[in-house]
Order: structure tokens, then C-alpha cells, then sequence
């Protein structure tokens, strides 16, 4: 087939000779043709040397990297591609067991797909396109799903409403592709836990946290538990399961303190030791007074761009000096960020910051990170965005 051809830069072409999977717009001399949003387009060195294979898109980012070799991206692409996926997800015993039924089959740049996700709940595949190019595509990935998972997979679900570039005007709606099931009760490490792929965040529930959920299980025996941006209650359950004596959730969201109360009435029936909250996490933690000793801190990205990371970091470290000032002397904290902008140094230092505006003893006990159904590109150091501190506070 032929295509548009897009030429760099003299010297531009290094970080593809690094198989980096991006093109920066600053990075094009020309384009050879006029290439639609989502098109696949060539990429070539100054010289004429060929380079990649990617999506096209009008931003910053001008071509994300589908190959770096000149083959066709026909369905047999897409099917080796999520095949490779799928063979690592079911070797790290998450994929086709009982116990565990949820876990991130695609992870854009990790796969080596850049703009797509992919999380699959049981039976249901639930998919989230990050750039026009993935959406173009997404009925030949629906095709290329089903010949590879085969009858466990029983509906694919679109949801890209909030994550496509709104200057696109695709006008996309979210619905099934494939299937249609609405509700569906799925598995994570043999805890049951409804799933809100229709109204939910992201894709429903988030999957990054799922190593780190099972660690606190380990911490919450005869503790007091809070569970901050609770959103469906994950680490809740787990820290019910691990013995706490009482948990508290908190969500500014209903919706999510509903579902929250859905899961732990699946897992743990008639349990008086939970409650949930409605509430603006700040004012909890404000108010509360002194009665935790475990405290897990999961907010939603404070920043996703470059330009508001001032103001992300000083809101970490707004919301860490709180816990620091209120939890029980030798409680434990897990503080996490998922922005992408937020290093891991700048993470702890806005942590640091707040415990010595607390004037406590704090260890790190553990440094956290997204598990390996989250996979980083090596070649792609931006796409390790989960960071997370276990904390003890004398």
C-alpha cells in the first residue's frame, strides 16, 4: 500500500534509530502527500533512509509508531501484536484463571501500540483509543481480539469519548462493538468486585493497582484503615480480607461510593466493619481526627500536562502533611501519583517535604510501581507513570 510519506529533519531521525516510538512535529522537514488525521504514514531520515511505520495525528506528538520494519498492518499486524500480549498476561497466571480475570491486555507504548489500551473484566474486553489512528482501527482490533482470545471473549466494549483529541471532532460515542452483556461480576485475586465499564473512570476500575492492593492486605491486620479517593473501593476489600478492624472509604464521587459498597457487600456480606463516605477528600482528612493507622492515598492525577506541575506537586504535598500530622504513631501510609509529568523524584520530594513540615520519623519501607501487566517500552522511559511510597510514621 501506498503511503504518505512524512521526512525529518537532518539529525531528527537519532531517537527512531533508538526505536523511541514518537515523532515530535518540531522533528518534520515535509510531508509528502496530505496524510488525514490517523492515517498510517512513512517515516524517513533526511537521507531517504526508511525509518517507521506510525499513526499520523495533528499535535505534538506527529506520528506515533506502529513498526519499525516495512510491513503491512493488515489484521495479521494486529493478531501478532495482541497475541505476543496475550501470551505474557496468561504466563504472569493472569489470564484464564479463576482467580484472577482482570488485568490490562494492551498497554499502548508497553505493547508496542502506542495509543491504545486495552483492559479485559472476565469476558469483556474493554477498549480505550488515545489517538484517531487507534480509532480508525478499532473494528480490525475487535476482529484481531476475537481470533485470539476466542470464546472467552464474549463483548467488546469502546470508550474513548474522554481520551480521543477533541480537536478531531470524530464525533465517537462509547457502546459495544461486540457482544453487549451490561453487568458482569469480575475477579481479581479471587476478591469479586463489580465493574462500571459504561459510566465508570477509565475503564472501570483501576488494574494498576493490583500488586499493590495485595501488599497492603498484609499491612491492615488489626489496623484502622482509611481508603482516600476510594473511587470502587479496591484497596477496602483488600485491607478487610488482611483482618483491619474498621475501614473507611472516601469518594467525592456517589456513584463510586455506591459501587464501593456493591463490592464489599459481594465480598464481605452484612460486615459491620465498613463505611463509606460521600465527600470532598480534603475536608475528611481536615476533620478527622487522629483515629488511623493505616492510610492510603490514591488521588487522580493532579496534573497532566507539563504547565500545572507546580501545582500538582504543592497538592501532593498538601495532602501528605495531613496524614503525616494525623495518623496514629506507627501507622502506616501508602501515598501514590499516576500522573505521567510527576518523576519519582519529584514525587518523593514532595513527600519529604511534608514529613518534615510534620517534624516525624518516616522510613520507606517499600517503593511501589505499576505491575507487569503495565508493561514499560524499555526504549519508552515515559510510559513508567505509577509511583507509590509505603511509609512508617512514629
Amino acid at each position: 500500500m501506498n503511503y504518505c510519506k512524512v521526512i525529518l529533519k537532518p539529525k531528527k531521525e537519532e531517537s527512531l534509530l533508538r526505536f523511541h516510538p514518537w515523532v515530535f512535529s518540531g522533528a518534520i522537514q515535509s510531508i509528502q502527500g496530505k496524510p488525514a488525521e490517523g492515517d498510517i504514514v512513512e517515516i524517513f531520515g533526511s537521507n531517504n533512509q526508511f525509518l517507521a511505520l506510525g499513526h499520523y495525528q495533528i499535535g505534538s506528538i506527529a506520528v506515533r509508531i506502529l513498526s519499525f520494519k516495512q510491513i503491512p498492518i493488515d489484521i495479521h499486524f494486529w493478531v501478532e501484536r495482541i497475541e505476543v500480549a496475550y501470551s505474557i498476561r496468561k504466563s504472569l497466571g493472569l489470564a484464564g484463571t479463576d482467580y484472577n480475570n482482570t488485568y490490562r491486555l494492551i498497554h499502548g507504548e508497553g505493547d508496542n501500540l502506542p495509543g491504545l489500551v486495552i483492559d479485559v473484566y472476565a469476558h469483556t474486553a474493554v477498549v480505550q483509543a488515545h489517538s484517531v489512528g487507534m480509532h480508525h482501527a478499532r473494528s480490525i482490533i475487535v476482529e484481531a481480539l476475537k481470533k485470539v482470545m476466542g470464546e472467552s471473549l464474549r463483548n467488546v466494549y469502546y470508550k474513548s469519548e474522554s481520551t480521543l483529541p477533541f480537536k478531531a471532532n470524530l464525533g465517537t460515542e462509547d457502546g459495544y462493538l461486540y457482544g453487549g452483556e451490561i453487568e458482569e461480576i469480575a475477579v481479581e485475586n479471587g476478591l469479586k468486585f463489580y465493574v462500571d465499564w459504561l459510566k465508570g473512570q477509565k475503564t472501570g476500575f483501576f488494574v494498576d493497582q493490583r500488586e499493590n492492593r495485595t501488599l497492603l492486605q498484609q499491612y491492615a491486620k488489626d489496623r484502622s484503615v482509611l481508603n482516600m479517593f476510594c473511587y470502587t473501593g479496591g484497596f477496602s476489600f483488600y485491607a478487610m480480607r488482611g483482618g483491619a478492624k474498621v475501614v473507611h472509604s472516601v469518594d467525592s464521587s456517589a456513584r463510586a461510593i455506591a459501587l464501593t459498597n456493591k463490592n464489599v457487600e459481594a465480598n464481605f456480606p452484612n460486615d459491620p466493619r465498613h463505611e463509606a463516605y460521600a465527600e470532598d477528600a480534603f475536608k475528611y482528612l481536615e476533620k478527622m481526627g487522629s483515629n488511623y493507622d493505616l492510610i492510603i492515598l490514591d488521588p487522580p492525577a493532579f496534573a497532566k500536562h507539563k504547565d500545572v506541575l507546580r501545582n500538582a506537586l504543592q497538592g501532593y504535598r498538601k495532602l501528605n502533611a495531613i496524614a503525616f500530622e494525623k495518623i496514629k504513631p506507627g501507622g502506616i501510609i501508602f501515598t501514590f501519583s499516576c500522573s505521567q509529568v510527576v518523576s519519582k523524584e519529584n514525587f518523593r520530594l514532595a513527600v519529604f517535604s511534608a514529613a518534615a513540615q510534620s517534624g516525624r520519623n518516616v522510613r520507606i519501607l517499600h517503593q511501589l510501581t505499576q505491575p507487569a501487566d503495565h508493561p514499560i517500552n524499555i526504549y519508552h522511559p515515559e510510559g513508567e507513570y505509577l509511583k507509590g511510597l509505603v511509609l512508617h510514621v512514629e
